[in-house]
C-alpha cells in the first residue's frame, strides 16, 4: 500500500494559520498595532479604506528593522521574542508566535517599508500570498509602515463571508480602542475613508479614557488602585448609575494585554451588588499586573484567553478592590441603625398622622411605589395555536371572571370552604410575590401565566399594529435630551436610525457620539428613553433574534420593558388579561422565544400528595 502521508507547503500552511489568525480586517489591524507597540513606538497611525477590505496600514515610528529582519518577518515562527523555552513562561511583548506576518500575507497583498535609526536608507518589500515579488532599498522615515491591500483577495469565500463596512469599521473600533486604551504613553491617529476618527495624544488612562470613550465618562470614572505580593490592580471603574445596558464598555488587561474573563467580569460585577440593576453592565478598565510566570497567555491565537495560576485568589483580591474603590469614595451606601436625636423632636414624628392625612399619602406615588411588588418566572408551553384557543375557550366557559380567585370547577375537585381557602391563600402568595404569576383552571388542569412574560407578548403584539398602521405614536419632549454613546454604539446607532425612528423616536446626530431626542414612544415612562436604546443596540449587537428586522428587534425592547412597568393592580383584572393574552398570535411565547405559560395536569398533581 502506497504512502499517504505528506508534508503540507508552506502556502497552504500560512493560509490555515492566517484562518486561526486573521478573520477579518479588525484582527489584521490588532496584530499590526500590537508589532509598532512591540516596536518601541511614541506616535501610531492606522489608515483604513472600504473597512479595511480595501486597505488596512499602519504607520509607527518605532525601531525599524534591518534588510534580513524585514524579510525573515514574513516566515512562519520567525520572532525576535523567543529563544529558549524558558522565553515562553516570562512573556512581556504583545506577539510573540511570529504568525501574524505571515499568516497575513498568505491572504493579501502586502507592501512594507522600513528604516533603522542608524540607517540612512530603508527596504521596500512586496509579498502577495507568501509570495515575495518585490525587494529594493527606498527612502522612508525611521520606524515601519505596512499596508494591507485586498485583505482575502486569492480566498473569495473567506472575503464573501465579511459583514457591511459598518460592522467591519465596528469591529476595527473595537480592536483599536482596547490596544489604545492600553497604551495612554503612545499617541494614535486613526483615519478611514479619509476623514479622521480619532486624535489621541500622548496623556494619562484618564485622559485615554474620555478621549476614546467619550466626554461623559470623565464624571462618572472611579479610581481603583490596590496592591499586593501577588497583584497589583490599577485603573478605573464607572458609577453606579452610569451602568448601561450594553457590553463592551469593560475591559480587562494582564500585563497590558487585553483579555477577556468571565469569570474577573463576575468578580467586578459582584462588587456592584445592591448598587445597579441585574441587566446591567458597569464601566470598567482594570489593568491586573502580575509575574508572567503566573499566567500562561499562550492559550488561543488571538491571545485573549489566558490561564492563572491561582484564579480564585485573584477573584478574591479584584472583588475585594472593587468594593473598596466604592466604599472609598463613598458610593456604597453605609447602614446606620441609630436615629439622629434631633429628628425624634420634628412634629411630623410626635403628632400622630389624621385618617385623612393617612387616604391621602396611600394615594401617593411613593407610597404606590413601596407598596407594590415586581414580576418574572417561567413555565412550559405546547406550540398549535389552535390547540391553544380551543383549550382557552373551555378555560373562559369554566373560569368565572370578575373574582379575586377563580373557582376551581366541580368536575375536577370539591370546592369545599377549606379547598378554595387553600386555593386562595396559594394565589394570593403567587401574586405578592417578586415573580408573581397567575393561575387559573381549565378542564385539563391549572394554566399557570407568567405574568410579566404574558405583558411581554402583549405590549408587542400592540406596538406591531401600530406600526403596521404607519408610525407609533411618538410624544414631544418638552425639553430634548442629550445622550452621549461610544464610538462603536454611535455608528450602530447611525447606521439603524431610519429603524429607531419608525418605532417613535425622533433623534439626530449632534457630533462627537452625542444625540438629541426630540421625542420618544409615548408609552416610555420619562427617562428610560437611554435604557430602551441601550437595550436596542445590545440586542442588535449579539442578535438575539436573528432572523428578524432591526425594527421588530427594537419593538421587541420597548415590550420588555414596558412589560416591567405594568404591575397587577387588582386580581380581578386577571381575567382581562389572560383574554388579551390569548387573543395574541403567538400567545404561547414571547417575542424571544420564552415560555409564556403552561398547563399542570391533575395526575401530576395528585403525585405530590401520593395520591
Amino acid at each position: 500500500m502506497s504512502d499517504v502521508i505528506q508534508l503540507l507547503s508552506d502556502h497552504i500552511a500560512n493560509q490555515i494559520a492566517a484562518g486561526e489568525v486573521i478573520q477579518r480586517p479588525a484582527s489584521a489591524v490588532k496584530e499590526l498595532l500590537e508589532n509598532a507597540i512591540d516596536a518601541g513606538a511614541t506616535e501610531v497611525q492606522l489608515i483604513i479604506k472600504d473597512a479595511g477590505k480595501e486597505l488596512i496600514q499602519v504607520i509607527d515610528n518605532g525601531c525599524g528593522m534591518s534588510v534580513t529582519d524585514a524579510r525573515m518577518s514574513f516566515e512562519r515562527h520567525a520572532t525576535s521574542k523567543i529563544k529558549n523555552i524558558n522565553d515562553l513562561f516570562t512573556i512581556r511583548t504583545m506577539g510573540f508566535r511570529g504568525e501574524a506576518l505571515a499568516s497575513i500575507a498568505a491572504v493579501a497583498q502586502v507592501e512594507m517599508r522600513t528604516r533603522q535609526h542608524h540607517s540612512d536608507i530603508g527596504t521596500r518589500l512586496v509579498i502577495e500570498g507568501t509570495e515575495v515579488k518585490l525587494q529594493e532599498p527606498c527612502a522612508t522615515p525611521v520606524g515601519t509602515s505596512i499596508a494591507i491591500k485586498n485583505l482575502f483577495y486569492n480566498i473569495p469565500a473567506r472575503r464573501n463571508f465579511l459583514k457591511s463596512n459598518t460592522t467591519e469599521f465596528r469591529h476595527v473600533v473595537d480592536e483599536f480602542t482596547r490596544v489604545a486604551l492600553a497604551h495612554p504613553h503612545i499617541g494614535f491617529r486613526v483615519w478611514h475613508q479619509g476623514q479622521e476618527q480619532f486624535h489621541l495624544p500622548i496623556g494619562s488612562l484618564k485622559t485615554r479614557i474620555v478621549g476614546l470613550l467619550g466626554n461623559h465618562h470623565e464624571k462618572n470614572l472611579v479610581p481603583v488602585e490596590e496592591t499586593t505580593d501577588l497583584l497589583k490592580i490599577s485603573g478605573f471603574i464607572g458609577k453606579p448609575e452610569a451602568a448601561t445596558r450594553t457590553r463592551g464598555m469593560q475591559f480587562f488587561f494582564v500585563n497590558h494585554r487585553f483579555i477577556r474573563s468571565s469569570y474577573l467580569h463576575h468578580a467586578v460585577v459582584a462588587g456592584y451588588e445592591g448598587l445597579i440593576e441585574k441587566e446591567s453592565f458597569p464601566f470598567y478598565a482594570l489593568f491586573l499586573e502580575t509575574d508572567p510566570k503566573r499566567v500562561d497567555v499562550n492559550v488561543h491565537p488571538t491571545k485573549q484567553e489566558v490561564k492563572f495560576e491561582d484564579d480564585r485568589l485573584l477573584y478574591t483580591y479584584l472583588n475585594a478592590a472593587i468594593k473598596h474603590a466604592l466604599a472609598r469614595y463613598n458610593i456604597a451606601p453605609s447602614l446606620d441603625f441609630t436615629l439622629n436625636p434631633s429628628i425624634t423632636h420634628l412634629p411630623s414624628v410626635n403628632i400622630p398622622s389624621t385618617e385623612q392625612q393617612r387616604t391621602e399619602t396611600e394615594k401617593g406615588y411613593l407610597y404606590n411605589t413601596f407598596s407594590q411588588r415586581n414580576q418574572a418566572h417561567v413555565i412550559e408551553s405546547r406550540n398549535n395555536r389552535e390547540h391553544w384557543k380551543n383549550l382557552y375557550e373551555s378555560a373562559q366557559q369554566i373560569t368565572k371572571p370578575a373574582t379575586a380567585v377563580p373557582a376551581v370547577p366541580d368536575t375536577l375537585y370539591d370546592t369545599s370552604h377549606s379547598t378554595q381557602k387553600l386555593h386562595t391563600d396559594y394565589e394570593a402568595k403567587a401574586i405578592l410575590s417578586q415573580d408573581p404569576y397567575l393561575v387559573s383552571t381549565i378542564k385539563s388542569g391549572f394554566l399557570f401565566v407568567h405574568y410579566r412574560r404574558a405583558q411581554e407578548r402583549i405590549w408587542y403584539e400592540r406596538l406591531m399594529a401600530e406600526r403596521e398602521d404607519g408610525v407609533l405614536a411618538s410624544q414631544r419632549l418638552l425639553f430634548p435630551i442629550t445622550l452621549s454613546f461610544s464610538a462603536n454604539d454611535t455608528m450602530l446607532l447611525n447606521s439603524i436610525l431610519t429603524d429607531v425612528q419608525r418605532i417613535g423616536f425622533d433623534l439626530e446626530s449632534f457630533g462627537n457620539n452625542d444625540f438629541i431626542i426630540h421625542a420618544a414612544p409615548s408609552v416610555l415612562k420619562n427617562g428610560e428613553e437611554k435604557a430602551v436604546l441601550d437595550e436596542i443596540l445590545e440586542a442588535i449587537k449579539n442578535e438575539t433574534t436573528p432572523g428578524d428586522t432591526f425594527s421588530d428587534k427594537m419593538l421587541q425592547q420597548v415590550a420588555k420593558k414596558l412589560s416591567y412597568h405594568t404591575q397587577l393592580q387588582q386580581p380581578e383584572a386577571k381575567q382581562a388579561i389572560i383574554d388579551e393574552l390569548f387573543a395574541c398570535s403567538i400567545p404561547e411565547y414571547t417575542p424571544d422565544g420564552k415560555k409564556v405559560f403552561a398547563i399542570i395536569r391533575p395526575d401530576e398533581v395528585k403525585k405530590h400528595f401520593d395520591l
